[in-house]
């Protein structure tokens, strides 16, 4: 017996081509180190594929430190440096598995990102106070 053939040439779920085709973007230069990704429901649209879909893509591509999100704001490219052309997920995360943290599950790779999203959001905090200090700054000048 013979295995069905598929329309389809790769058999990936939706996410992981989702994120494939981002993952290129980024690594062809289209997408640059800070720059905001299109929102959840432009990407949802773009790829035909249902939010928790999308999410997952996002959270793959995360996962392997290519974008990171700030709460409220957005997904944003990772300043990751050159990519090797050949680069694709890591074999663990496409085998479904990864080193077990602590009794509730939570992988060192999960801890790991959510510190450096933490990192990141706190830095872009602090790049907005430097702003609004120097803007206080300019207008006790100005009225002075």
């Amino acid at each position: 017996m013979t295995p069905a053939k598929s329309d389809r040439p790769d058999r990936r779920p939706p996410y992981q081509h989702a994120a494939e085709a981002i993952r290129k973007e980024i690594r062809a230069g289209r997408l640059k180190p800070g720059e905001q990704l299109p929102s959840l429901r432009e990407l949802q649209d773009r790829f035909g594929i249902a939010n928790m879909t999308m999410r997952a893509a996002l959270n793959l591509l995360r996962e392997e430190g290519l974008i990171y999100t700030i709460q409220g704001r957005g997904s944003f490219v990772a300043d990751v440096g050159e990519l090797p052309d050949g680069y694709t997920a890591p074999a663990w995360y496409l085998a479904g598995s990864g080193a077990e943290g602590e009794e509730d599950g939570t992988t060192l790779t999960e801890v790991l990102t959510s510190l450096r999203d933490e990192v990141r959001h706190l830095s872009a905090e602090h790049q907005d106070l430097k702003r609004e200090v120097e803007e206080l700054k300019a207008r006790v000048h100005a009225n002075s």
